[in-house]
């Protein structure tokens, strides 16, 4: 079973940076997309990025041009940078893999908190 652990969340001002991290148990970057949700109070669960097996990237434009997914193969670790930071990016973030004949795997979140 593949597991997911998210670290990094923290309260932050508007303005700052923060980079979350999500270790895998192995090394699932091969035969998976892999990506970073978020969830605030009262609103459902939304794709922040994403990152294919091939390395191709999809991010949601509220953040385009502020965040960026990457990951490193050897140590089974994805990353997402957090620049510029808003208020409204305050939420859970949740680390996600989807294996096509495995189904989909979650973290157990880290929480974003940004401060005006």
């Amino acid at each position: 079973q593949v597991q997911l652990v998210e670290s990094g969340g923290a309260l932050v001002q508007a303005g700052g940076s923060l980079r979350l991290s999500c270790a895998a148990s192995e090394n699932i970057f091969r035969n998976s997309a892999m990506g970073w949700f978020r969830q605030a109070p009262g609103k459902e669960r939304e794709l922040v990025a994403a990152m294919t097996n091939g390395g191709e990237l999809n991010y949601a434009d509220s953040v385009k041009g502020r965040f960026t997914i990457s990951r490193d193969n050897a140590k089974n670790t994805l990353f997402l940078q957090m620049n510029s930071l808003k208020p409204e990016d305050t939420a859970v973030y949740y680390c996600h893999a989807h294996f096509v004949l495995q189904g989909d795997y979650w973290g157990q979140g880290t929480q974003v908190t940004v401060s005006s």
